[in-house]
């Protein structure tokens, strides 16, 4: 870690403290996110993991700025970090990131390169009926989203519709990444690199009718009779 660097400096002051104080209770400790990737900024944020070996130890979660940056603190036990990288939900295209490239500050026993390895086999043997499930989870919601964006931009409630419109491109995002198995930095990665940053109302209309499509083809359609609801 370059402790030139502010927010990398901060690190590893942070994973000072957290040996310290709680030496018996910690893992590991590593950061993810941009600090991770090395292409951090000034406007980046610190996004430190603590993993302990029981529930209850160890800091406590914390979200707030020390020496004027940012620091996300979050607090979980090896077991069950190593369950959620074996866990594939809804909102895989954002969270993948995070079990496959933290950067280890403090890690004796490997855990993290264990934490990639159950999330890396996770997926080598999901079926793609699974990612498309949770794909068209995220495809009603952004439906959903968009249809009530319409109709508060025909009622002229611009702010509530731009709202509606960005959760919209979000969702629509991770379908993208849920049926191309490809994951995101953070929401705004999402939707820059799935062409949905600029999209208006008519644009992501026609993207969610294609996914549809897709997703009919893929098995199930998005919408279907009640007797469907429950298969």
């Amino acid at each position: 870690m370059d402790v030139a660097n502010p927010r990398g400096y901060l690190a590893v002051r942070l994973r000072d403290v957290v040996q310290r104080r709680w030496s018996a209770d910690v893992q590991a400790i590593g950061v993810h996110g941009s600090l991770a990737h090395g292409d951090d900024t000034d406007g980046s944020d610190v996004n430190l993991v603590v993993v302990t070996y029981r529930p209850g130890t160890g800091p406590r979660p914390s979200l707030r700025r020390v020496d004027g940056i940012l620091v996300d603190l979050s607090v979980v036990t090896a077991d069950e970090g190593l369950r959620r990288a074996r866990e594939l939900t809804p909102r895989w295209p954002l969270v993948a990131d995070r079990f496959l490239t933290t950067r280890a500050l403090f890690d004796p026993h490997g855990w993290f390169a264990a934490q990639r390895d159950a999330h890396l086999g996770r997926l080598a043997e999901a079926r793609p009926a699974e990612f498309s499930t949770l794909a068209r989870r995220n495809w009603c919601i952004a439906s959903s989203a968009h249809a009530r964006a319409v109709r508060l931009a025909e009622w002229y409630d611009t702010d509530a519709a731009l709202v509606l419109i960005a959760e919209a491109r979000l969702h629509a995002a991770m379908v993208t990444g849920l049926l191309s198995r490809t994951y995101f930095r953070n929401r705004a990665d999402a939707v820059k690199r799935t062409g949905l940053a600029g999209a208006d109302m008519q644009e992501l209309a026609a993207v969610l009718k294609t996914q549809a499509a897709d997703l009919t083809a893929r098995g199930r359609p998005v919408d279907g009779t009640l007797a469907a609801l429950f298969d």
